[in-house]
């Protein structure tokens, strides 16, 4: 189910190929990087507590994880944060 403040296919197009590749080893995730992605946005949009994500976007702790990831340093943060009003206009 897409959310209207969720990546439109055009966005998602437009920032997949800037994300690094999977690395295949362990088992395949539960929850798509879209998905992730579009919790990381709505928990910093709203501003609302990780333990409140919504469960669409996956387990609040691996979507905080998956933040996490990113601001460590991962060359996909850059794109993600703020995606939305750059590719919207």
């Amino acid at each position: 189910m897409t959310r209207r403040h969720d990546l439109t296919d055009a966005q998602w197009a437009a920032l997949e190929p800037h994300l690094p590749a999977a690395s295949g080893k362990g088992r395949p995730p539960k929850w798509s990087r879209r998905q992730l992605i579009d919790g990381i946005r709505w928990r910093i949009r709203t501003g609302a507590p990780w333990r409140d994500v919504p469960a669409c976007y996956g387990h609040w702790f691996t979507v905080y994880g998956c933040r996490r990831n990113h601001r460590a340093g991962c060359t996909a943060s850059r794109p993600i944060m703020g995606w939305g009003a750059r590719a919207a206009g």
